[in-house]
């Protein structure tokens, strides 16, 4: 009764719950569209939120959603697009530009070019002046149509970045006035021709609840910049998250009105060493709930000292370790101790060639492993990428340890193109023999890059027949001689026991090559493609797919 009743339309506000659940599955919303009008109705403005989304697979992506938006232009701009060539659409369904709610700079930019180049019939004498003009207009329509942003994410240094900046403070105040979430992309450049959006943003809104702080590493810190991002942080009523980047001082937050309001810190790449005010700074933050560390250096005994006398909980939920992040184990134990039954994502890329100056730092994945599987409880997401026999046997154990919990899984020989080697072929083989057996009945996330040779990539297969994954990445590394997708056993194998059976709802495969690092993408083969998707498995670009860990935190935060 109540599911005839919800195709029929009387129950719409339980419809647009269960429509919202679907948020990030295309081609389901897609199919959504086609029910009838009260489901197209609702469905129509999730889809036509974040068309500029970087991350949407390509097989989604045809741009044809840009000409849709610009059939709202008046007849003069219209005209004016004719003559470069572009014609646009007769009529238009629904006011498609008030529906957006996430934007891109960067990605709006490369999404207008890459339209242009594949739409128009028109040979440019002058292209930036029509990426400009469209660039403009896109702005001019989304503040015309009513449309109020939702997350803002900002990159510098892009072709039309000024001229961005410009619309949207200068020309369309309303469409930032609300914005929740504010990303500035980590990059070496700070441009001061942020200024005026930092400064329109301290004195019109006051609603942004996420802030991502860019990367300061390289800049004075009296700069008008820095300046304004410490006036900004300082204006928010309900900033709840936020992520400090390399060069970023953690006493922006002293004495801030975010102090009863943050429950979410993010360090990304910080250098800890001389820092002393962290005991300081988390004493005064009262309703902290996850801290999360990225590739951060100098977690020595200063560090450790001012985590273990807090007299609060550290609740430190994510611990990700790059290649020659010096970490002391003591300090490390230590940290753990007090922490460990919080920590939720933890992840170690460090080369395992790497001679560590200090004796008594970790100079193998073997000891922090070790820890993790000792002091931590929750274990959901984990990443080992370089390891030896040592490491990854501990591995196996951690993941049986864990494997309740466990939704998203990383293993990566990390081969960097510096020489192939018999231990690559070693390593992977005691993966895939001993893997597919003791993996959860469900990942979210599983990504191999190994050098999947025949035999032993049949019996991962097998093992793990009754293992469901969501998102599977393949990364195969193939020794010598230049082989496309399909040219051996690999893809055959893959279409007995993972397309026929259903056993994945995203797919990435390629052949990575040693000989000149280059790869070969199953994505680019249409036929095996549309093969694939005939039996409900989407496949997409391997390193589109490739999840990356702040993208990770956005979206699970």
């Amino acid at each position: 009764m109540a599911c005839s009743k919800i195709f029929s339309g009387e129950l719409p506000e339980l419809l647009n719950k269960i429509i919202q659940y679907f948020r990030n599955d295309y081609s389901t919303l897609h199919s959504c569209i086609l029910v009838n009008r009260l489901w197209c109705r609702l469905t129509i403005p999730i889809l036509w939120e974040n068309p500029f989304y970087p991350f949407l697979p390509q097989n989604l992506k045809n741009y044809h959603y840009i000409e849709v938006y610009l059939y709202n232009l008046n007849d003069n701009d219209k005209r004016r697009l004719n003559e470069y060539g572009i014609n646009l659409p007769l009529n238009s369904l629904f006011n498609y530009p008030s529906f957006i709610r996430h934007l891109d700079i960067r990605s709006i930019c490369e999404c207008i070019k890459n339209w242009v180049f594949a739409e128009s019939s028109y040979i440019f004498t002058n292209f930036d002046d029509i990426l400009n003009f469209i660039n403009k207009s896109l702005i001019k329509l989304f503040n015309e149509k009513e449309a109020k942003l939702h997350t803002l994410n900002v990159t510098y240094k892009h072709y039309f970045f000024d001229i961005i900046i410009y619309e949207l403070v200068l020309q369309n105040s309303n469409l930032i006035c609300n914005i929740k979430n504010l990303y500035f992309e980590p990059t070496k450049y700070v441009s001061d021709n942020i200024n005026p959006l930092l400064k329109f943003l301290n004195s019109n809104c006051d609603s942004i609840s996420s802030i991502y702080l860019p990367n300061f590493e390289n800049h004075h810190k009296d700069s008008n910049t820095f300046i304004e991002l410490s006036r900004l942080i300082n204006s928010q009523k309900n900033l709840n998250k936020i992520l400090l980047y390399k060069g970023f001082p953690l006493s922006i937050l002293l004495n801030s009105n975010c102090l009863n309001t943050l429950n979410i810190i993010i360090f990304c790449e910080i250098d800890f060493k001389n820092i002393n005010i962290l005991n300081e700074v988390f004493e005064q933050l009262n309703v902290i709930e996850s801290i999360h560390i990225i590739g951060c250096y100098s977690l020595d005994s200063n560090f450790t000292q001012q985590i273990i006398n807090l007299t609060k909980p550290f609740k430190l939920k994510s611990l990700i370790f790059y290649e020659k992040s010096l970490i002391l184990k003591d300090s490390m134990e230590l940290i753990l101790q007090k922490s460990g039954d919080y920590l939720e994502n933890f992840g170690l890329s460090i080369d395992p060639t790497y001679n560590y100056p200090v004796p008594q730092l970790f100079n193998s994945n073997l000891q922090l492993i070790k820890l993790i599987t000792s002091y931590c409880t929750k274990i959901k997401f984990f990443k080992l990428q370089g390891f030896n026999d040592q490491d990854i046997y501990l591995t196996f154990n951690l993941i049986e340890t864990f494997k309740q919990n466990l939704n998203c899984l990383t293993i990566d020989i990390n081969y960097l193109g510096f020489g192939f080697s018999n231990r690559h072929i070693e390593l992977s083989s005691t993966v895939l023999q001993n893997l597919g057996q003791i993996l959860p009945f469900k990942l979210e996330y599983l990504n191999l890059s190994l050098v999947l040779n025949t035999n032993d990539f049949v019996l991962f297969l097998k093992n793990s027949q009754n293992t469901f994954i969501k998102e599977l990445l393949l990364n195969n590394i193939v020794n010598g001689t230049r082989k496309k997708v399909g040219q051996d056993n690999t893809l055959y194998n893959i279409k007995e026991y993972i397309m026929k059976k259903k056993r994945v709802k995203y797919f990435a495969f390629q052949n990575l090559f040693t000989d000149n690092y280059s790869g070969e993408n199953l994505f680019d083969m249409k036929d095996e493609v549309k093969e694939f998707k005939l039996h409900d498995i989407i496949v997409q670009n391997y390193y589109k797919m490739k999840l990356d860990f702040i993208e990770f935190l956005k979206e699970e935060i």
